[in-house]
């Protein structure tokens, strides 16, 4: 199935475990680093002054280096925890690797949203890279939130409405 981002309840509604998917569109890219910052923001009400607008958009668990995108492990404890709060302000697809507590499954169902795995490709993820661009926490380096503009980035539905490949 083919996404094109921003997404809708609608489409995320449609979706379910095992499916796979091909992103078409600008997702942001943050991990470790910058997803509290994210978090932290959103507390305060000072994401969209940051020029961070995120509902109906997607968190792909990275960073941007000069060699590529990959996943990182998505059960970190600063990226994992972040996902309740970015699914609450409207995040709608999270991507990366590995399983998640059942807390956060709970949260994803909550807020209707999604985990997505991906392969731990570097060649093929960056393929699908047309540009990049800093959004947010410069300071961070490659680790800053970035915006990323896929096409063709393939995906794997691994937890929606409750349930879990993982499980």
């Amino acid at each position: 199935m083919q996404i094109k981002m921003p997404v809708d309840d609608e489409t995320i509604n449609g979706l379910h475990v095992y499916d796979m998917v091909e992103i078409y569109g600008p997702i942001f890219t943050g991990r470790d680093a910058v997803l509290p910052k994210v978090v932290k923001c959103i507390e305060d009400g000072t994401c969209e002054e940051k020029g961070i607008f995120l509902k109906g958009t997607a968190v792909f668990h990275t960073a941007v280096s000069p060699a590529g995108i990959g996943p990182t492990s998505s059960n970190k404890l600063d990226i994992e925890g972040s996902i309740p709060a970015l699914s609450e302000a409207g995040v709608k697809m999270h991507i990366g690797k590995g399983s998640l507590k059942k807390e956060t499954v709970e949260a994803l169902k909550k807020y209707n949203a999604i985990f997505l795995v991906t392969p731990p490709n570097t060649a093929l993820l960056t393929a699908t890279m047309k540009s990049k661009r800093v959004v947010a926490f410069p300071e961070e380096g490659m680790e800053a939130l970035h915006e990323v503009e896929v096409e063709k980035f393939p995906a794997i539905v691994a937890i929606a409405h409750g349930e879990s490949i993982y499980d």
